[in-house]
């Protein structure tokens, strides 16, 4: 897997070394291609969390680019979620340290200066579908077998009050509320119809339609659209920032308990005989 560097405009120089769970794949003179690339699924693991915070960072660092398209080289999933074993028999240290990495992937992608555009190729629970409210567009491939929405309650896991804002945040609050307390996972169509993606199109043509979105994005003053972007988001990222140690505690007391340990375990049985 290549990284290209923002400032080598020949598009073959490669700045991040011993990284190979992400691609950056340069599109123009300001704008990335950020492809997930973590067989078979990319679950968010603790490992690839980190990739992906340090390869954001550096984006950000270089000034002349403004924009980033996510996605997947995964056929028929954008991503899976958090991975479940970097929270299933861990010690509570490893959950912490697991935590810190999902908050830092989320400060720094919904806190970005960059125009983001996620490129949904595929299914997306969870995490999954966290990582793609971040951005500041979504594009569904129109494929009723895919689905999207935050499902945590299903294994036994509520989402933290930093994923449900999000979510309020993108398609209010009853549509929040329903969702998570039913675990609910939204065909494209549906997910359009409550605004949880904001466009759908054949799957052959999903990253076409986000370069093209992109370029109506890049025609926007930054300065103008990255005030706007920060007023809108700013509370939401603050509430966060503020709490960071107390949510991180609260997920390790509430991850490592036996029952919920016994119902991670149980989902990943009924993922072991699903593969058998």
């Amino acid at each position: 897997m290549n990284y290209i560097n923002a400032g080598d405009r020949s598009g073959c120089l490669s700045f991040l070394s011993g990284i190979t769970n992400l691609s950056l794949i340069q599109c123009d003179l300001s704008c990335f291609l950020a492809q997930q690339s973590l067989p078979p699924v990319n679950s968010l693991s603790l490992e690839f969390l980190t990739d992906v915070c340090i390869a954001l960072e550096k984006l950000e660092m270089d000034k002349s680019c403004r924009g980033l398209v996510v996605t997947s080289s995964q056929p028929k999933v954008f991503s899976a979620g958090l991975d479940i074993l970097d929270m299933y028999g861990k010690s509570p240290e490893h959950c912490a340290e697991f935590w810190k990495a999902v908050q830092e992937m989320w400060l720094k992608f919904y806190g970005s200066n960059m125009i983001t555009i996620a490129a949904v190729n595929g299914s997306s629970p969870a995490g999954g579908c966290l990582l793609s409210m971040t951005c500041d567009y979504r594009i569904m491939a129109d494929n009723p077998r895919y689905s999207i929405g935050l499902n945590e309650t299903k294994l036994g896991i509520v989402a933290p009050f930093w994923f449900k804002d999000t979510m309020v945040n993108t398609v209010g609050h009853r549509a929040t509320e329903m969702a998570l307390q039913l675990g609910l996972l939204y065909s494209p169509a549906e997910a359009l119809k409550i605004g949880l993606v904001d466009q759908l199109v054949h799957e052959d043509q999903v990253l076409t339609t986000a370069t093209e979105t992109m370029t109506k994005w890049l025609a926007i003053p930054d300065h103008a659209r990255q005030l706007t972007k920060s007023m809108m988001r700013k509370p939401t990222i603050d509430k966060l920032a503020a709490n960071r140690e107390a949510d991180v505690n609260n997920f390790v007391k509430f991850i490592t308990k036996d029952s919920i340990q016994k119902s991670l375990g149980m989902y990943l049985e009924m993922l072991k005989r699903r593969k058998a």
